[in-house]
């Protein structure tokens, strides 16, 4: 594993109504017994970023990625990714597990592209905790002065330049350009959105501001 993380860490930060995990049952044998698996199993990740797939009503079971996409049309998947179990969706991409490897891959239906998001699961989770700590914790002020908003926004984007500087010293691919979900998601966060809205003027944690600044192919309202 590349990053040290733990079921407490998580729940010392958002509490236990603030992590998610998948049960072991969930996984089609003998991909429970992957590392990556365990990881999402014992220590799971904050909830909100990051959603994590539910298991079926029917078998209990994740659906694999050639049960959510048509793998034929991704000519770039790698060989047998269509069976897959699909753990996550992230911004528009559904999140696989490669049991064999450890990687977590994002699948996008639209694009009709796959590239591989993580080296491995504690990676995934690293990443989401930051984020989400970020926007749990970051204050805006309440001075209505144009200076004291930029000077907001600049330490906005200091703490999300460092989030991506910390994580691709130890592994590149979250943030290897700006087209993956997680350099989308970072530049919507140091633009203001996807704080919870608390209403401008509040003191209490992450209030958003009424007014974002523009993000290239971003949406424009906050999300959850």
């Amino acid at each position: 594993m590349l990053f040290d993380v733990t079921r407490g860490e998580l729940a010392e930060v958002f509490g236990e109504d603030g992590t998610a995990s998948i049960p072991a049952t969930a996984f089609p044998p003998p991909t429970g017994d992957s590392a990556g698996a365990r990881l999402l199993q014992r220590v799971g990740v904050p909830t909100g970023t990051l959603l994590l797939r539910q298991p079926d009503e029917d078998d209990g079971l994740l659906p694999l990625v050639q049960d959510v996409v048509h793998i034929q049309d991704f000519e770039n998947a790698p060989q047998d990714s269509g069976a897959w179990p699909v753990i996550g969706w992230l911004l528009n991409a559904h999140l696989a597990l490669d049991p064999a490897s450890g990687a977590v891959h994002a699948f996008d239906a639209d694009e009709e592209t796959v590239r591989e998001l993580h080296t491995d699961v504690s990676c995934l989770i690293q990443v989401t905790l930051r984020f989400q700590r970020l926007l749990e914790e970051f204050t805006f002020s309440d001075d209505d002065d144009d200076g004291a908003e930029d000077a907001d926004f600049e330490r906005l984007e200091r703490e999300v330049e460092r989030i991506r500087q910390e994580t691709s010293s130890v592994d590149p691919l979250p943030f290897q350009d700006d087209e993956t979900v997680w350099s989308v998601i970072a530049e919507e966060i140091a633009a203001g959105q996807r704080f919870r809205n608390t209403g401008p003027g509040t003191s209490a944690r992450v209030p958003l501001q009424a007014v974002h600044r523009p993000v290239r192919g971003g949406n424009q309202e906050p999300t959850q």
